[in-house]
């Protein structure tokens, strides 16, 4: 037997992520390529309920140009997901339509539950965790929540918890008073209200672009490295730090921040409340970083065997 090369596409309401894998006879993988382009498909989504007709252009163009690097790289099948933004938008057929006749690939649109299920396989297998463990994924669109233990899952929920959305909502997208960024984190936390009441787990993982993000700024990465991302750890203060960084900041000024990827500028803040409203509600004073995505779990649960 030979290596086969595999490809995931995560079509997320801020970005459109690939990964590239490549699968030893012996069942081992080796990273090819990952990365992401900020795509903003869930533009405009929170106020009109619908995909507008640019977003889903650039998400076209996005897709377009990784299954092309893909096929390049002898990729023999793409598995494509779709997740919060394309679950919710009535209109999200326009964008599968397009992207199977224009390239053939098939987008399938995940439930919230398998969406956190595979984020959890990839992070608890990646991380070699021992113990309870929250994992949670944040996007542009939704948070994925698992409660578990490694090998067991015992809870797992989605909420529309996005940083695109709050970022709309509320005009985080640059410099804001105080008094707006405590409005914004009281609606996260009644958002969240599903994780009141809980016993504080032994660990929390987080993943996702805006955690990854803050983990490389905490780090003063000026490239971004996945080596120095897996198993980085934010605790409560720094995330109140890089909080106030953004919110005294434009979007601009935001982007000459050193490790900050410059699209993801404008929803930074919002994620950075997101990420310390969910360790409140945890009763958790820090988090374990991520690197391994949703991407991830796709890979091993579609291609794995």
């Amino acid at each position: 037997m030979s290596s086969r090369r595999f490809a995931v596409i995560d079509v997320g309401t801020n970005s459109v992520k690939l990964h590239i894998a490549e699968r030893a006879p012996d069942g081992t993988w080796r990273t090819i390529a990952d990365r992401a382009e900020v795509t903003r498909l869930g533009e405009g989504l929170d106020e009109t309920g619908r995909l507008r007709p640019e977003p889903i252009a650039r998400t076209v163009d996005a897709i377009g140009a990784m299954a092309d690097e893909a096929a390049g790289l002898g990729v023999e099948a793409i598995a494509a997901v779709g997740t919060a933004g394309m679950r919710v938008a009535p209109n999200a057929g326009e964008l599968i339509a397009a992207v199977r006749t224009r390239l053939g690939v098939e987008i399938e649109v995940i439930p919230g539950e398998d969406e956190a299920r595979l984020a959890y396989l990839a992070a608890t297998s990646a991380l070699g965790i021992a113990g309870d463990v929250v994992v949670f994924d944040t996007g542009g669109g939704s948070s994925q929540f698992t409660f578990g233990s490694p090998g067991l899952i015992a809870e797992q929920f989605s909420v529309n918890v996005g940083a695109a959305r709050f970022t709309e909502r509320f005009g985080l997208d640059g410099a804001v008073p105080q008094e707006t960024v405590t409005a914004a984190r009281d609606a996260i936390g009644m958002e969240l209200s599903r994780l009141d009441g809980r016993p504080a787990p032994e660990l929390v993982v987080g993943m996702g672009g805006g955690i990854t993000n803050m983990a490389a700024v905490s780090l003063g990465l000026e490239r971004y490295d996945p080596v120095a991302i897996q198993g980085a750890r934010l605790d409560a203060a720094e995330i109140e730090r890089q909080a106030e960084l953004y919110r005294t900041r434009s979007a601009d000024q935001r982007r000459e921040l050193t490790g900050l990827q410059p699209k993801r500028a404008e929803v930074i803040l919002a994620g950075a409340c997101i990420v310390r409203t969910v360790l409140e509600k945890l009763g958790a004073d820090s988090l374990v970083v991520s690197d391994r995505g949703l991407r991830h779990g796709v890979l091993v649960e579609r291609f794995g065997t």
